[in-house]
């Protein structure tokens, strides 16, 4: 992913949260030189993943496919792409926090793995001024 990907990347995200990152989240992603992960489908962007490493572990930040290309296994594909290369660059663990109520992302990260290690309360916004936990997720690499 690079800046010039940023259209593209804000399409899909949208599309996919009610709660979209902002555009100057990803560039600040890219400015830092988090790991930025554009997936492709025919050429065209239909997902994205964001990945820091640090201190021997990874963080998965954000992971997006657009819904149109959901429940293909590109999801599973990009989340293990970002795992592989986290192994490579010398992390051992990796977290990540997903929406207690995304039923269909914490399916995909238990069958990869992941177990719950704690709740993040109130973490990310949700409709009508209302917040939602977070269920924090691990896993050895």
């Amino acid at each position: 992913m690079c800046l010039g990907d940023l259209p593209d990347v804000m399409r899909v995200e949208r599309a996919a949260y009610a709660f979209p990152w902002t555009e100057g989240i990803f560039r600040d992603c890219l400015r830092v030189g988090y790991v930025c992960k554009l997936l492709e489908n025919e050429r065209v962007p239909v997902g994205h993943g964001i990945m820091s490493i640090a201190a021997g572990e990874c963080h998965v930040l954000n992971l997006c496919v657009h819904p149109d290309y959901q429940r293909r296994g590109l999801g599973r594909h990009l989340l293990s792409h970002l795992l592989d290369l986290a192994r490579r660059r010398g992390a051992g663990s990796a977290i990540l926090e997903v929406r207690r109520s995304n039923h269909a992302a914490f399916t995909l990260y238990d069958r990869l793995g992941f177990n719950q290690i704690g709740v993040r309360r109130d973490y990310y916004p949700g409709h009508g001024g209302r917040r939602e936990d977070a269920l924090v997720l691990a896993r050895e690499l």
